[in-house]
C-alpha cells in the first residue's frame, strides 16, 4: 500500500516523505486505513519499535480539527522519555499542518510552563498518566471533548502500576469515543481493561501473540556465575561496535556492574531510579547521541526508552518475568532492521530458558563464549577496516607529512603495518593471551562437570582411546551440548559410556567419543531426523583422537548418508 492509497494528505506525506519514509510497516499498513475512518475500538499487538507511533500518529494528525483548540486527543505513555519522544515525532509528522498543537505532559518538568501551553489551547496531549490526573486535579485541563484515546505500550503502563491511574483518567473522557490500544504483550490485565472500557474492540496481531520479533537473534552462554563479569567483558570485546543495553536485575547490581566496566575503561553508564531525573537526562542524551557505547540498566529505569539503532541487548540477570525478556529484546531490531539479545546465565537458571522460548516462541542459540584468539581476531579486523575506510583530512595533515616521513621513511611496509597495528592492538594481546575458557565445561566444552551433572549425563572423563565424530548439525540449527548428550544417552539406553570434547561450530559439530562404542553411535545417528534433517554422522577427517594402530577406523572411513 503507498502511502496515497492509504488516503494520507498531501502535507503528512510530504512530511514523512523528509523523514525518509518509503513504505509502511506492517502495523502501520494494517492499522492506519482503520483509524482515518474509525468504525470501531482496536487492540494492536506489535513488538515495540515496529512503528506504533505513525500508525496511531498520522491518521490521528489527518483527523484533528486545527480550528478548535480543544483537546480532541489524548495519548498515553508510561515513562517521561517516551512520552517526549512520541510528542517530537507528532510534530515531525505535522511539520506542515499549521494550526496544529501538541502538548507533553510528564513528571519532572516545570507545573507552570506545562499549564501556559495548555491554556493556549492544544488539540493533542501525550501524556504520563501521574502527571495528567495532577494536572486534571489542578483543573489546568478537561478531557470532555475527546474524540480518540491512546494507550500506547499499555502493558508497561500495567506492569509499572498504573491501572487505577488509567481508570481514572478515562472515567473522565467522554462515553463516546474510540480508544485504540497498543502493546507487545497479552496480559490478563489489559484483556480485563479491554472488557470493561472498549466496545468490542477489534484485535490486530502483527507477528505472533506475545511472541518476539523475527528479526532479533537470540543467543544464550551457559558460564558458572563466577564468571558472569568477564564473560560480560568479552562479549563486549568481541563486538566493537557494539551499541546497546545490558539489563540487570537490581539498583545495587546496575551501579556495581556500571563502576567495573568504567574502571575497566569501558565507554558506559548506569541508569537506574536512585539517579535525579537531570543526572538520567544527561545520561539519555550522551547515550542517544552515542557518546556512551552502552548503558547499564534495570527494567524500571529502562522503561519507555526509544533509541534506534541499538546493536546488543545483554541479559546480564535474567528478568523474574518473562513478558520483561520480550520488551528487553524489543528494544533492539527496530524498524526492520536486525539485532542481537544475549543471555548470560548459569546452568542452573536452564530452565529459565525454556520459559523464554514458549513465550516468545522462539529457540535460543546456545554458543560458546569467544576465546581469547577469537576476541583478538575481531578486534584486529575492526581496527584494520576503521584504518581502511577512514576519510583522510588532506588540508589539515598535509603540514606535518615532511616530519612523519623523515621520522617513518627508514621502515619497511610490513615493519610500519606491525607497528601501526600494535599501537592499539597490543593491549589485547597482552590481555587475553593466557585468556581462560569461561564456558560452563558441563554443558560446552569437554563436559568433565562434577557432581550432580556427572551422574546425570552417565558419563566421565577418559584417559583411554577416542575417536572424533562430525555431525551435520550445528549452532544455525539450535543444536547444542545437552542436546547431543541427552541423545547419546537415549541410544546408549542409560549404560555408562565415555565421551570427550564437544565443538558446536556454526553449520556442524564434533564430539570425541570412547572407541568402543564409536561405531554404534555411527550406526544409530546416522538417518535419524532432528528439526527435519536426516543426520550424517562420520568420523572426522579420518582422524582420532589417541589413535590406536589396530582400529579399523584409523584406515577406513565409514559413511553413510540419507
Amino acid at each position: 500500500m503507498t502511502f496515497q492509497e492509504a488516503g494520507l494528505a498531501p502535507e503528512l506525506i510530504k512530511a514523512i516523505s523528509e523523514l525518509g519514509f518509503t513504505q509502511f510497516m506492517p502495523v502501520q499498513e494494517k492499522v492506519i486505513p482503520l483509524i482515518l475512518n474509525p468504525q470501531k475500538d482496536i487492540i494492536a499487538l506489535a513488538q515495540t519499535g515496529t512503528g506504533k507511533t505513525a500508525a496511531f500518529g498520522l491518521p490521528i494528525l489527518q483527523n484533528t480539527d486545527t480550528k478548535s483548540n480543544k483537546v480532541q486527543t489524548l495519548i498515553l505513555s508510561p515513562t517521561r522519555e517516551l512520552c517526549i519522544q512520541i510528542a517530537d515525532d507528532l510534530m515531525d509528522y505535522a511539520k506542515f499542518m499549521a494550526d496544529l498543537k501538541i502538548v507533553p505532559i510528564y513528571g519532572g518538568a516545570s507545573y507552570e510552563t506545562q499549564i501556559r501551553a495548555l491554556k493556549r489551547g492544544t488539540q493533542i496531549i501525550v501524556a504520563t498518566p501521574g502527571r495528567l490526573i495532577d494536572m486534571i486535579e489542578r483543573k489546568a485541563l478537561s478531557l470532555s471533548d475527546v474524540q480518540y484515546l491512546v494507550l500506547d505500550e499499555a502493558d508497561e503502563m500495567l506492569t509499572m502500576g498504573f491501572s487505577d491511574s488509567i481508570e481514572a483518567i478515562m472515567s473522565k473522557i467522554p462515553k463516546k469515543h474510540f480508544t485504540f490500544l497498543f502493546s507487545a504483550t497479552m496480559p490478563p490485565e489489559i484483556v480485563r481493561i479491554a472488557q470493561k472500557y472498549m466496545d468490542k474492540p477489534l484485535e490486530i496481531t502483527v507477528g505472533t501473540k506475545n511472541a518476539g520479533a523475527d528479526n532479533i537473534k537470540h543467543i544464550c552462554y551457559a558460564v558458572h556465575a563466577k564468571d558472569k563479569y568477564a564473560t560480560l567483558k568479552r562479549i563486549v570485546d568481541y563486538h566493537p561496535n557494539i551499541y546497546g543495553i545490558v539489563f540487570c536485575r537490581t539498583r545495587k547490581d546496575t551501579q556495581e556492574i556500571a563502576d567495573a566496566l568504567i574502571a575497566d575503561g569501558y565507554n558506559s553508564e548506569p541508569l537506574h531510579g536512585d539517579l535525579s531525573q537531570a543526572q538520567r537526562d544527561s545520561v539519555m542524551s550522551r547515550f542517544r547521541t552515542k557518546k556512551l557505547d552502552f548503558l547499564v540498566a534495570t527494567d524500571v529505569a529502562a522503561r519507555g526508552i526509544d533509541v534506534n539503532d541499538l546493536t546488543h541487548i545483554i541479559n546480564y540477570n535474567l528478568p523474574e518475568d518473562t513478558d520483561a525478556y520480550t520488551h528487553r529484546s524489543g528494544r533492539t531490531g527496530r524498524a526492520g532492521k536486525t539485532g542481537i539479545s544475549i543471555a548470560i546465565i548459569h546452568m542452573k537458571e536452564k530452565y529459565r530458558i525454556r520459559q523464554i522460548e514458549q513465550k516468545i516462541g522462539k529457540k535460543f542459540l546456545w554458543d560458546k563464549v569467544p576465546d581469547g584468539r577469537e576476541v583478538c581476531e575481531k578486534q584486529l579486523f575492526n581496527l584494520i577496516e576503521r584504518i581502511e575506510h577512514i576519510e583522510i583530512e588532506h588540508d589539515e595533515i598535509e603540514p606535518f607529512l615532511p616530519i612523519i616521513y623523515k621520522k617513518l621513511g627508514w621502515l619497511e611496509k610490513e615493519d610500519l603495518i606491525k607497528r601501526l597495528v600494535s599501537v592499539e592492538f597490543n593491549r589485547f594481546l597482552q590481555y587475553y593471551r593466557d585468556a581462560p575458557d569461561l564456558n560452563d565445561r558441563g554443558s560446552y566444552a569437554d563436559n568433565s562437570s562434577q557432581g550432580s551433572d556427572r551422574k546425570k549425563n552417565k558419563f566421565d572423563t577418559y584417559d583411554g582411546d577416542f575417536v572424533k565424530l562430525y555431525i551435520n548439525v550445528g549452532r544455525t540449527d539450535g543444536f547444542y551440548p545437552a542436546m547431543l548428550i541427552d541423545t547419546l544417552n537415549n541410544i546408549n539406553k542409560g549404560k555408562k559410556f565415555k565421551i570427550g570434547k564437544i565443538d558446536i561450530q556454526k553449520n556442524h559439530s564434533t564430539f570425541e567419543i570412547e572407541r568402543s562404542y564409536s561405531d554404534r553411535m555411527i550406526e544409530d545417528l546416522n538417518g535419524m531426523n532432528y528439526e527435519d534433517r536426516k543426520l550424517v554422522v562420520k568420523v572426522d577427517n579420518f582422524q582420532s583422537v589417541h589413535p590406536d594402530k589396530s582400529s579399523k577406523f584409523k584406515h577406513k572411513r565409514r559413511e553413510r548418508s540419507f
